[in-house]
C-alpha cells in the first residue's frame, strides 16, 4: 500500500490550540533550523523524529521530521517531495471575511511557481522561506481517512454564515493548486474526492490553474448528484506568454478552458476567476475582457476577479520580479505594495465596476455559494476563492488558507 494512502485513522479525539500571534516570529525559540533537505541527504541518519531538531514545534517539526518521497519524474526543475504526517485534513476557518468554513489543502506547497502567489507565507509556518513555496512539495499522509474521521466529527449541515438553513461550505485548493503535478503521482486530491463522494447533502468548492482535474469528472459527476459543487478555473490572461511568465509552469490558458469545456459538457458547474487582476500587468484595455469571453464560450456560469493582494511573504518575491520584468512598474508597484498589502481603493473601485460590466454584458450569473455565504467583502486571494470583485477594506487578513 503505498506511504501516501496507508489503513484508515483510528477515531482519536485531537485537541487543539490556537496558535500565537507574536510578531516577533512563528517559533522564536527555534535558533538552529534544519532543512528536511539537509537532514534526509545523510542515508544513515536516524529515524525521522530523531533527525529532527529537538526545539522545534508544531508543523515546523512535522515538516523537519518528514521523510522524503520518491517521484518517477526526471526533469531538472522537479521540486522535492516529502511525505507530510498531519492530524487533520479538514481544516476550520472562523473568519467573517471568506464565504467558507473549511478547507482542504491536500498539499502544501504548489509547483506551479506563480509569481503573485498569496499562499507562499504557509511555509514560513514551517520555518521555510516563501522562494521554497515551489521547490519543496509536503505531501499530505493518509488525507482520506483522516477527511472521513474530520467529516464526520467537524462538518455541520446547518452553517452559522448561512443562518443555519444550508451545510457548511468547504473550499479545496485554497493555499495550494490541488491539481498541481504532484497529483498525477500521490493522487491525494481524487482520495478526498472519492471520500466526498460517499457523503451527501454536502457543499463545496474546487479551485485550480490545471487542465488536470478533467481526470476526475467521473467522481465529481458522483459529488455533484448527491451534494452542491461548484468548480473554479483560473485564467489571469489569454497570452500566453504573459501566463508563462507569471505563472511559469501552470498549463496554458488555452488549456485551462478546455477543461472548462469539458466539465461543462459533463454537466458540472464550472466558473471563470480571473483573479488575481494585476496592476499594469494583466489590466489593459480589453484584456479581461478578453478572458471573459473565452470563458462564455467555453461555457462557464460565472466570471469574478480581485485585484492582486500582497501579503510581506509574497511582496517578498514579486516586487523583486517586477522589477526584473517589468522595470516601468518599480515605483508605482512600491508605492501601493511595500508597506500595504492592497492597491488603493479607487483603483479597486474601478476594477469592481468594471467586473459588474463585464458580468452584465455577458450574462454571467452569481456564484450559488458565495451569494449564499457572503456577510462581508471577501479579500481576494492570490488563488482566486474569494469575491474580491467587491472593493475590499485595507487591514490585516485573517488566513484561512494554511490547512
Amino acid at each position: 500500500m503505498s506511504a501516501v494512502h496507508s489503513q484508515p485513522a483510528p477515531p482519536l479525539r485531537i485537541r487543539r490550540r490556537c496558535a500565537s500571534t507574536t510578531t516577533v516570529g512563528l517559533f522564536p525559540e527555534c535558533l538552529d533550523v534544519l532543512s528536511p533537505t539537509q537532514m534526509v541527504h545523510d542515508l544513515d541518519a536516524a529515524a525521522p523524529p530523531e533527525r529532527a531538531h529537538a526545539r522545534l514545534v508544531g508543523i515546523a517539526r512535522l515538516a523537519a521530521s518528514s521523510p522524503p518521497v520518491e517521484t518517477r519524474r526526471n526533469s531538472v526543475e522537479r521540486p522535492e517531495y516529502f511525505l507530510l504526517p498531519v492530524k487533520s485534513i479538514l481544516n476550520r476557518c472562523d473568519s467573517k471575511r471568506v464565504p467558507f468554513e473549511w478547507t482542504i489543502n491536500p498539499y502544501r506547497g504548489c509547483e506551479f511557481a506563480c509569481k503573485y502567489c498569496y499562499a507562499r507565507y504557509t511555509h514560513e509556518y514551517m520555518e521555510l522561506d516563501g522562494s521554497e513555496f515551489e521547490k519543496k512539495i509536503y505531501v499530505k499522509k493518509d488525507a482520506a481517512p483522516l477527511l472521513a474521521h474530520d467529516i464526520s466529527r467537524k462538518y455541520s449541515y446547518a452553517s452559522e454564515k448561512a443562518g443555519g438553513e444550508k451545510p457548511d461550505h468547504i473550499a479545496i485548493g485554497t493555499a495550494t493548486d490541488p491539481y498541481q503535478p504532484a497529483e498525477r503521482e500521490h493522487g491525494v486530491t481524487r482520495a478526498c474526492l472519492e471520500e466526498l463522494a460517499k457523503r451527501e447533502g454536502l457543499s463545496m468548492s474546487i479551485i485550480t490553474k490545471s487542465n488536470q482535474i478533467v481526470r476526475d469528472i467521473d467522481v465529481l459527476k458522483k459529488i455533484a448528484t448527491r451534494s452542491s459543487l461548484q468548480i473554479d478555473i483560473t485564467v489571469t490572461t489569454m497570452r500566453a506568454r504573459l501566463a508563462r511568465t507569471l505563472e511559469p509552469r501552470a498549463p496554458r490558458p488555452d488549456l485551462r478552458l478546455a477543461a472548462v469545456k469539458e466539465l461543462h459538457a459533463a454537466g458540472l458547474a464550472v466558473g471563470v476567476s480571473a483573479s488575481p487582476l494585476v496592476p499594469g500587468i494583466t489590466d489593459g484595455q480589453g484584456e479581461l475582457e478578453a478572458v471573459a469571453a473565452a470563458a462564455k464560450e467555453a461555457g462557464a456560469q460565472w466570471f469574478f476577479s480581485g485585484v492582486l493582494f500582497l501579503m510581506p511573504s509574497s511582496a517578498k518575491q514579486f516586487l523583486p520580479f517586477v522589477r526584473q520584468k517589468f522595470p516601468r512598474l518599480a515605483k508605482q508597484y512600491e508605492q501601493w505594495y511595500a508597506k500595504n498589502g492592497y492597491a488603493p481603493e479607487e483603483y479597486r473601485r474601478k476594477a469592481s465596476e468594471r467586473v459588474a460590466r463585464i458580468r452584465e454584458k455577458y450574462g454571467f450569473q452569481s456564484r450559488p455559494w458565495v451569494e449564499i455565504k457572503r456577510t462581508a467583502p471577501c479579500s481576494q486571494l492570490s488563488l482566486g476563492l474569494e469575491a474580491a470583485a467587491e472593493v475590499q477594506p485595507a487591514g490585516q487578513v485573517q488566513s484561512c488558507a494554511a490547512g
